[in-house]
């Protein structure tokens, strides 16, 4: 019996990624082929212009701090009061900059997360 690809596709997702790795290896050995090269193709000519758009399409934004600046008891507090950590783990993540300190948020978010950080001392970072 024959799997759909939405089947297929659901049995390789339940296996560990090594399998798949071997699974993959295997396909390109035995058909000759490689899996890199249809990436090669399309990242051809029009790479740029799809990098481009790529960027302005952004929905999640990272916000990293870069250093702590004078003040890094109020730089502390502001992460506490973000991120929910504890004072340990909000010290923690401080004292490791350059170390993110929020990802995965909105533009809008991760510009105002930016604001309360730089008020309180610190430089910050947004990817």
């Amino acid at each position: 019996m024959a799997l759909s690809n939405e089947q297929l596709i659901e049995e390789l997702s339940n296996k560990p990624i090594m399998e798949v790795v071997e699974l993959v290896k295997a396909l390109e050995e035995k058909w000759g082929v490689s899996a890199a090269a249809p990436v090669a193709v399309a990242a051809g000519p029009g790479a740029g212009a799809a990098d481009a758009a790529a960027a302005e399409e952004q929905t999640e934004f990272e916000v990293i701090l870069k250093s702590f600046g004078e003040n890094k008891v109020s730089v502390i507090k502001v992460v506490r009061a973000v991120t929910g950590l504890g004072l340990k783990e909000a010290k923690d993540l401080v004292e490791g900059a350059p170390s993110t300190v929020k990802e995965a948020i909105s533009k809008d978010d991760a510009e105002s997360l930016k604001k309360q950080l730089e008020e309180a001392g610190a430089s910050v970072d947004i990817k």
